[in-house]
């Protein structure tokens, strides 16, 4: 019997990793909490011929290179090849802005990542024409719509130069794809990005 009293065997399992109440310290966040990858859509905003720094024109190489050459003799071709290059660049456009919402840092307490993220969300929003807002909002799911609007109501907390005008313009859209039931949502949650 006081052999077994001095045995240690019983101290092999952990009992508090399975108690729920435990408190655990942040852990070094995945990969994927990081934030969306700001390399992948800064290069896809450059590849856009409108900037919002650029003060709402064309500031794309290519565009400009063609546009010049072809407004000496305006044709019908010349029409469609500009249209087909806006196509091509508000697809890069609409790439970079579901890349930007594609990891979102909701589970990080890390206000770091959370401010690069914003950053990155906030490039991409004031990138947009106005006429385009309406087409990115619609391609988002309810989830999605949420994410945008968490990101807007943050935008509005550090207003830029000209960003509060061009959030209000994605307020607008997303309020009417989402409803009331996305702001509650959003001003209920308790994970922000």
């Amino acid at each position: 019997m006081a052999k077994n009293t001095l045995s240690s065997r019983f101290r092999r399992l952990d009992i508090d990793e399975y108690d729920e109440n435990k408190f655990v310290d942040e852990q070094e966040e995945a990969a994927e909490q990081q934030g969306p990858d700001a390399a992948e859509v800064d290069n896809l905003i450059r590849q856009y011929p409108f900037h919002a720094d650029a003060g709402r024109h064309y500031g794309g190489h290519l565009l400009d290179a063609v546009s010049s050459s072809l407004s000496q003799q305006p044709s019908v071709e010349s029409k469609v090849f500009r249209q087909s290059l806006q196509c091509q660049t508000s697809r890069d456009m609409m790439t970079a802005f579901h890349i930007a919402l594609r990891n979102p840092p909701v589970n990080t307490k890390n206000p770091a990542i959370k401010e690069r993220a914003q950053a990155i969300v906030m490039t991409v929003l004031t990138s947009f024409r106005s006429a385009e807002i309406e087409a990115a909002v619609k391609s988002l799911d309810r989830n999605g719509v949420d994410l945008l609007m968490k990101y807007i109501y943050r935008g509005f907390e550090k207003p830029s130069e000209n960003s509060s005008a061009i959030l209000l313009q994605w307020h607008e859209k997303a309020y009417a794809a989402g409803g009331l039931g996305s702001i509650m949502r959003v001003l209920t949650a308790r994970k922000t990005v």
